[in-house]
């Protein structure tokens, strides 16, 4: 009955398979687990299936799972895609493997130990000299860089992939940065809750064994005399392809991200920054390739490096997994001699074959490769030259001559591959289930005792049909991995506890993320008041309110239109061509941009190369955000993205309707102010909320005194000052405040000691500083608990300054130039004093040290791994 039901689906797909597949076993007959997976299928039904494809896109997106792709001509975050076929692979075929596997980490355990050691394998020709001495991965420093344990390759990855005899074969090794687990865990994740079906129907290993490895791993490294190790994952930062996985792996861990400008070596340890002391590190997890790892003794113009960490990891005063060196083992060159290497160290054969491997720098297979060109992907031997491998069999006779030309002019720079018919696996694509060539990347582990192999993987599918293009930057699909089980697993982890947590909290925020959340705080505020001030503006434009103003508009509009200008400081703007500290605002200005305002204010708004517009802000703000990305959870990520969305819309050149403008900027007003919600009632009291408070309340203020004196820092009208008040105290949403405080006609003195004097008001001036003082008193101090910082001065005297004020004073006037010169010096001083704060900050908590780089580009290489 049950075969009857999946005819459909199962028969529709043995209907496109062309080559050997994984559904169907050496006999042709369909392998048990796959049918007992394409029953459950059929029950879900394509159309369906199409609605939970559309889910998981929608919650990769909400949690912001990207890849980025960089070239020379364009750069962006690709969002990450996952098929919703996962890769099956039943626990008694998976265990084979996995003793592979194990036995490869052992072996190239060895050949690294003996290339930086005795070089037996050299000296008895195990392996050519030229493949170890010419290898761009030899790092000449590295030969006295040793672990405490004995072994010394603690983390790798390895590409596996079916080959025609049925067999999994090794393709490829990842060892300096093998990166892939973070996405792999993901992918179960978002599975798990799409498709709920098969967690009850099929039984399957869980990840989370080799993540609790990873951390017994740390631990066997770290200080044993130290019971709280300090344990922090090194990034090169959002300007990578996997940063994304770097930010969700530490957070998951339980580690501090870092990039390089975080740590300091020091007294020959390394050291992290944070905003109050140097905290000693004593395990890296590193992300970087091994050249970028430090520029005093590797490449000197690396940006994303530690200066002198290969002096400290000689000590043995810090751990680095893996240790610099190991990008030796990734020389495609070796895969030709690692079955000699295994019989040689380990007096066995390989479990796992590799794919077949000729190295050209050898006469016998140099003449190999150039007769069968057409059959054979060519590659450097050296990774990482910008080589892309070349297939044989799409060249032409004139590319094939070329190659060989090549080819013989460096033999030893070139290896050759086999291409051979791999496998395919069902793929869920354009709405139909079709075979795709995949390769599964398993994750390998040393604990201290053993290697531990994920019990699963990050599988990665070709879109393309009949390509083997898997790479996700060449479009690739992402596949969950299911090592298939016949009972429900029980597993019992040994948990790694930290024991003193004390203050761990406050512990852990470097300079760089004390100075990026400040920012965020400002950049929010910013954006946020630049909207409001728009509003007021826009909605004043839209009442149609004329007087008989040559330039067209209404007098209060001009002095608003000008105010936004200052505000924005997008000068020449309403302001006119030539602005200065004794411009007259009351002289004519060029009546074209007041004629039709509309054309300056869109660009305001959604021109993004404009700094000082909405748009330029908004990404300011989300780039801010993206460098402190570990600080947010699950639903702050989901309001970042609405926010993008919303910067988006804004871009969008053919939104000109003010009323659809007015939209826009409404929804963008509403999301800032969830995400603002969100973090305020999430993140912990520490000092990176204390400083993202600051940063809020400084740009409050500065934006607060912007506008109020641009607006009245010349006498108007009475019925304009009237009109200029209702519209300022709207827009710091006062105005229904003031009418239930004072109840009478507006009035400019009691509107100075609103804004300036209320203290229950929290777009008050008074309450702003007051508001700022408290937060910047508890941020650590290096000097005396009792005195203040520099930053505190400048608030406690800006707060001295509005608290003496006389209104009365404030709003005189020189009758000759109308200005209301006491107005003007005193906010121009509170300004200063509030601006200041910014760079006291920056010199009491954002600069632990000197610039330790030299000021080159570096971005074209920070890939540490291709996925």
């Amino acid at each position: 009955m049950i075969q009857d039901i999946t005819l459909g689906l199962l028969n529709s797909y043995k209907e496109t398979i062309n080559s050997y597949d994984e559904v169907i076993d050496s006999s042709g007959q369909v392998k048990p687990y796959w049918q007992k997976f394409f029953n459950t299928l059929e029950a879900i039904g394509l159309e369906e299936l199409e609605f939970r494809n559309q889910e998981i896109i929608k919650k990769l997106k909400e949690n912001g799972v990207t890849y980025n792709v960089y070239d020379s001509n364009n750069e962006s975050n690709r969002q990450w895609k996952l098929d919703t076929i996962p890769f099956l692979i039943h626990k008694s075929e998976w265990e084979t493997i996995e003793k592979g596997l194990k036995q490869r980490a052992t072996l190239l355990d060895l050949i690294l130990k003996d290339i930086y050691g005795p070089q037996e394998l050299l000296k008895n020709s195990i392996i050519p000299s030229e493949l170890v001495f010419d290898n761009n991965g030899l790092l000449l420093p590295c030969f006295d860089i040793k672990q405490k344990l004995s072994t010394q390759l603690l983390n790798l990855a390895c590409d596996l992939a079916r080959g025609p005899d049925g067999k999994m074969w090794l393709l490829d090794t990842r060892t300096q940065s093998p990166s892939g687990s973070g996405y792999a865990l993901e992918n179960r994740i978002v599975m798990s809750k799409v498709l709920p079906e098969f967690n009850k129907k099929i039984h399957r290993s869980r990840l989370s064994p080799y993540f609790n490895d990873l951390q017994i791993a740390v631990e066997s490294l770290g200080n044993n005399a130290n019971e709280n190790q300090n344990v922090v994952f090194l990034t090169p930062g959002p300007g990578n392809e996997s940063y994304f996985e770097h930010v969700y792996l530490s957070s998951y861990l339980g580690y501090t991200l870092v990039q390089g400008t975080d740590l300091v070596v020091r007294d020959g340890f390394v050291w992290l920054k944070s905003i109050d002391q140097l905290e000693r590190v004593d395990v890296i997890i590193k992300r970087l390739d091994d050249i970028w790892c430090d520029p005093l003794e590797l490449k000197r113009d690396s940006l994303i490096g530690i200066p002198g960490l290969l002096q400290v990891i000689r000590l043995g005063n810090v751990a680095v997994l893996n240790n610099p060196g190991t990008a030796v083992l990734e020389n495609y060159g070796l895969m030709a001699f690692m079955q000699n290497a295994c019989k040689f160290l380990l007096k066995e054969p390989l479990l796992i074959n590799s794919v077949a491997t000729w190295w050209c720098g050898q006469k016998k297979e140099l003449t190999f490769v150039l007769n069968n060109l057409p059959k054979l992907i060519v590659k450097k031997t050296n990774r990482k030259l910008g080589f892309r491998s070349i297939y044989g069999r799409l060249l032409n006779e004139k590319q094939l001559a070329e190659l060989k030309e090549m080819i013989l002019q460096s033999p030893k720079d070139f290896v050759a591959q086999e291409e051979v018919s791999l496998s395919t696996t069902p793929s869920f694509i354009d709405g139909k289930l079709v075979p795709r060539y995949a390769a599964l990347r398993a994750f390998i582990i040393f604990d201290g005792e053993e290697y531990k192999v994920m019990p699963g993987g990050l599988t990665r599918s070709s879109y393309i049909k009949g390509k083997f293009e898997i790479s996700n930057h060449l479009g690739g699909l992402s596949k969950d991995t299911w090592i298939i089980t016949d009972t429900l697993n029980d597993f019992n982890q040994s948990v790694v506890e930290r024991k003193n947590t004390n203050n761990q909290l406050s512990n852990s925020l470097t300079s760089r993320n004390a100075e990026n959340l400040f920012w965020v705080g400002r950049m929010c505020e910013r954006t946020m008041a630049l909207r409001s001030f728009l509003k007021i503006i826009l909605s004043r434009l839209n009442e149609n309110v004329y007087n008989n103003k040559e330039n067209g508009q209404p007098e209060f509009l001009v002095v608003l239109l000008k105010s936004l200008t200052h505000l924005t400081q997008t000068y020449p703007g309403f302001v006119g061509n030539v602005y200065d500290d004794k411009e007259d605002e009351n002289l004519p200005s060029n009546d074209a941009i007041f004629e039709n305002p509309i054309i300056e204010l869109l660009s305001l708004i959604n021109d993004s190369k404009r700094v000082g517009s909405v748009t330029y802000n908004i990404q300011a703000l989300l780039n801010t955000i993206n460098q402190v990305s570990e600080k947010w959870n699950h639903d702050t990520r989901r309001i970042i993205n609405l926010v993008e969305e919303s910067m988006i819309g804004l871009k969008n050149p053919a939104t000109t309707n003010v009323n659809t403008v007015n939209h826009s900027l409404d929804k963008l007003h509403i999301r800032l102010f969830s995400f603002y919600g969100n973090i305020y009632e999430t993140l912990p009291r520490d000092n990176g909320f204390y400083l993202l408070e600051s940063g809020k309340n400084v740009e409050r203020i500065l934006s607060l005194i912007s506008v109020f004196q641009s607006t009245f820092r010349y006498k108007n009208d009475d019925d304009v000052e009237g009109l200029l008040m209702e519209a300022i105290l709207e827009n710091h949403n006062l105005l229904a405040q003031y009418r239930n405080i004072y109840k009478s006609h507006l009035n400019l003195k009691a509107v100075i000691n609103m804004i300036f004097l209320e203290k229950n008001l929290p777009y008050t001036l008074s309450f702003l500083l007051d508001t700022l003082a408290v937060f910047l008193s508890k941020l650590p101090k290096s000097i005396e608990p009792n005195q203040l910082s520099i930053a505190e001065k400048s608030v406690l005297e800006a707060n001295t300054i509005v608290k003496l004020i006389d209104a009365d004073s404030l709003i005189q006037y020189d009758e000759y130039s109308l200005m209301r010169t006491q107005l003007d010096e005193t906010l121009t001083k509170v300004y200063n004093l509030t601006a200041s704060v910014s760079t006291n900050l920056a010199s009491l908590y954002f600069n632990h040290s000197v610039i330790q780089h030299s000021i080159l580009d570096t971005l074209d290489t920070l890939n540490s791994d291709e996925i």
